[in-house]
């Protein structure tokens, strides 16, 4: 399936949130998650359905100044 994630298109084979990240090798409790604009909590990824076209933000923590 063809996403949009933090504006690049990808072809992934995950069909919920969790095991999006899980694919693209993003862990941890600290990642902000966006589904076409709206905040998806941590606990609501697993049943958060994805669809072909479907743009996904995944925030991390970066270090620096």
């Amino acid at each position: 399936m063809k996403l949009i994630v933090n504006g690049e298109t990808r072809d992934v084979a995950a069909h919920f949130l969790d095991a999006l990240l899980t694919e693209l090798q993003f862990e941890g409790d600290w990642l902000a998650t966006a589904l076409n604009g709206e905040l998806v909590r941590s606990t609501e990824r697993p049943e958060c359905l994805l669809k072909e076209g479907d743009r996904v933000e995944i925030l991390t923590p970066r270090q620096g100044g």
